[in-house]
């Protein structure tokens, strides 16, 4: 039976994916205590990365923003793949979200908020979180966006 937050999803339309498999020496997300840290998590759909470029040259701001709700997508996969039920989310308390930019875009926040509306809608006011949206040179794979989560758990 899907708890709370998985029929959440469910009503939004979406389905928690499969945890993304490390592409190097990391795990996807690690606990320690009442905290769970993602790795940070790139906009993969079944394997695969949909769209590859920087934004503001050939990825769009939306297309962006899409992707940054595809990663917080995959980031839940990955908290509830160590703390068993997405249910004992207390809160997120910080979400850092990188965007592969073109040299004059400057529009990352806007761009992270993908990731951030996304754990608004499913989570409500447990989704309201501390925030960066940092603009870099390059991500792996030549992925537009990539986004980490940390978040609070209910303590068992």
């Amino acid at each position: 039976m899907a708890g709370a937050v998985e029929s959440r999803l469910a009503e939004l339309g979406l389905t928690l994916p499969a945890v993304v498999p490390p592409l190097a020496s990391y795990q996807p997300a690690v606990r320690s205590g009442v905290y769970v840290y993602t790795s940070g998590q790139l906009p993969m759909v079944d394997g695969k990365l949909a769209v590859t470029g920087k934004v503001g040259a050939e990825v769009t701001p939306d297309e962006a923003k899409e992707l940054a709700r595809t990663c917080a997508l995959n980031a839940l996969a990955a908290v509830k793949s160590v703390a068993g039920d997405l249910d004992r989310i207390k809160r997120v308390v910080k979400v850092v979200g990188f965007v592969a930019s073109a040299s004059d875009f400057t529009g990352q926040p806007a761009v992270i908020n993908g990731a951030s509306e996304l754990l608004g809608e499913v989570l409500g006011d447990k989704g309201v979180h501390a925030r960066s949206a940092v603009g870099v040179a390059v991500l792996p794979l030549d992925a537009p966006v990539e986004v980490e989560v940390q978040v609070e758990l209910v303590e068992a």
